[in-house]
């Protein structure tokens, strides 16, 4: 299974293009509001998702094969904040499952000694958040299980990588020639 948080404040476009091409690829996606009383969570730019489950309600009953933290302001900061996003993730960590965070929300693998040593990327301004990541000046970046993104410009880019390494990268080339992107 995998699971995309929504906090608050996330990135719309972060959270919803990787979703869409994952759900298209025929990937299996749940997503899950975290923060608030009911499904319904906000975006940073007033865009509201109604989440397939609340935090209330989330459960590790089938085991994550992959996490998303979409980026944004505050969105980021809610997912850091948030004490079942920090189970989920650790979970996850241990458990050997990709660990996706676009924009900001490579701060939340940062802050908790995940990409020490790993190649990352995130948005202009958070490099200091990747405490001991290579920093790469790259769209999006693979690194074993963990993959990161810039930001909301990459958001498709990010999705057919997620989709790469969840199907394989012929379907993510055939998603991408059906969606007539024009490659990287």
């Amino acid at each position: 299974m995998v699971y995309l948080f929504l906090a608050p404040g996330f990135e719309e476009i972060e959270a919803l293009c990787p979703l869409d091409l994952l759900r298209r690829a025929g990937v299996e996606v749940t997503t899950v509001a975290i923060g608030t009383p009911t499904a319904a969570v906000t975006g940073a730019h007033g865009i509201t998702v109604l989440a397939d489950c609340t935090e209330a309600d989330y459960t590790l009953a089938a085991p994550a094969e992959m996490l998303i933290l979409p980026g944004g302001m505050p969105g980021s900061a809610n997912l850091d904040a948030s004490p079942t996003v920090d189970a989920a993730i650790a979970a996850a960590r241990d458990a050997g499952a990709y660990l996706a965070a676009i924009c900001a929300a490579p701060m939340i693998l940062g802050r908790r000694g995940l990409l020490a040593g790993r190649r990352a990327t995130c948005f202009p301004g958070f490099e200091d958040e990747l405490a001991g990541a290579i920093l790469a000046d790259a769209r999006v970046v693979r690194d074993g299980e963990i993959i990161t993104a810039a930001g909301m410009g990459v958001a498709l880019d990010f999705g057919l990588a997620l989709v790469a390494a969840l199907c394989d990268d012929r379907t993510a080339a055939d998603l991408r020639a059906a969606l007539q992107a024009l490659p990287a």
